[in-house]
């Protein structure tokens, strides 16, 4: 229904078309409004207003304009108002309840990965149907409390990387698209896809694929083409969504044209290409290799902000850091009193003062009582010191992260 606000009409977000100038916006709940003009291009930049959460918008018929003569498109709408709702959700079941289930998907998923890759390797076709099972199993354990799956992603086997390295970025990419307000079926495309984007990888020469050094020019060829090779695997697989082939297909693009296999340029890239470039790499730099040391998320994080926007979006990277928090869950991290613990909850509010589960005492160089310190409350005087790694202090991490948060 159109309501007349002086020379501007307020409408619902399903009467917005392409063409409309757009004056303010407001949320789901009405009680936010945001001052945010410009033209709405296409449909999908109608399509990114209603996952934001908007339900209305005031338009100004007067500037209305064919899509082709638009000069002003209506910014991205990243701003930490449109978020603020979204950020202040509680989970619905609490991290120690949800650890035992996320326990179970991720070591199924990993059965089934291997299942996979083999039947892969072997010519047979890909049951589409059990690895979309296991994939919205894992969305609806992150739909419940996403800090359990985001701490197992974060425990890795260095001689398991393409297997762990596919799951975790289905994990990071559910946690990501839920950030931003996607509907729940987008969400599930968007965790298939990410779950198969590299599967490709296994086609590639094991010489070239796990190769310690640099690559030649040749030997970098030959593994830009597992792009290609997942794309005609996922060809003779039926029931294959539009949004998994392009996770698959662009993962590898980059905004500025220098990426592979077509060199597109960021507008040529879709918005799901955008995202899993992202949460593909950010994964890849943090993880540990049999021949290369793991990033810390931090030093990650400013990788993708310095490739921004040549790379990545720049908005879309923003929103990634804020989503996992600059102390992501599952990251081990030193406070200033010389405990050691895992990030075990986010505080939107206070980004650097989040909840560390303590086992350790560097100083003493002897474990403690867990305790869970949220670095918010007055009462805690402490500070995270510095990320670390579990071998710094000869830590034994997954037995630590199973007796706190498994068994």
């Amino acid at each position: 229904m159109k309501t007349k606000l002086n020379s501007f009409d307020d409408i619902a977000i399903g009467e917005l078309k392409p063409g409309m100038y757009v004056v303010s916006i407001s949320t789901d709940n009405d009680k936010l409004s945001v001052k945010s003009e410009g033209y709405i291009l296409n449909d999908e930049g109608v399509n990114k207003l209603v996952r934001s959460g908007i339900k209305r918008v005031c338009v100004d018929p007067a500037k209305e304009k064919k899509t082709e003569r638009i000069d002003k498109v209506l910014p991205e709408l990243s701003s930490e108002a449109l978020l603020k709702e979204k950020s202040q959700e509680k989970p619905k079941t609490s991290l120690d309840q949800e650890m035992n289930q996320a326990s179970k998907l991720y070591k199924n998923a990993k059965a089934l990965q291997h299942k996979m890759l083999a039947a892969i390797t072997e010519g047979k076709v890909i049951d589409v149907e059990g690895v979309q099972e296991s994939t919205n199993a894992m969305v609806d354990s992150i739909f419940r409390n996403q800090d359990a799956l985001s701490c197992m992603s974060r425990l890795r086997i260095k001689d398991e990387y393409l297997v762990e390295h596919s799951l975790n970025v289905c994990i990071l990419m559910t946690i990501f698209a839920k950030h931003l307000g996607f509907d729940k079926p987008t969400i599930e495309q968007l965790s298939l896809g990410a779950f198969l984007h590299d599967i490709g990888k296994v086609l590639v020469p094991d010489e070239i694929l796990n190769k310690p050094g640099k690559f030649s020019r040749v030997e970098y060829e030959v593994m830009q083409e597992h792009v290609q090779l997942g794309l005609r695997v996922l060809e003779e697989t039926p029931e294959i969504s539009d949004i998994a082939i392009s996770m698959v297909a662009e993962h590898h693009e980059r905004i500025d044209g220098t990426g592979y296999p077509h060199e597109l340029l960021g507008y040529e890239i879709s918005e799901y290409g955008l995202m899993i470039a992202i949460v593909d790499s950010y994964d890849a730099m943090t993880a540990e290799r049999v021949y290369k040391s793991a990033m810390h998320p931090i030093t990650a994080f400013k990788h993708l902000i310095k490739e921004s926007p040549d790379y990545y979006d720049k908005a879309l990277v923003e929103q990634f850091i804020q989503c996992l928090g600059v102390y992501p869950v599952g990251t081990l991290v030193r406070l200033s009193s010389g405990k050691i613990g895992l990030i075990s909850k986010l505080n939107k509010s206070k980004p650097l003062n989040p909840c560390v589960r303590v086992f350790y005492n560097a100083r003493l160089k002897q474990t403690v009582a867990m305790e869970e310190i949220d670095l918010s409350l007055s009462k805690y005087q402490d500070q995270i010191d510095r990320c670390i790694k579990p071998e710094e202090f000869s830590l034994n991490l997954v037995g630590f992260f199973k007796a706190s948060f498994i068994d």
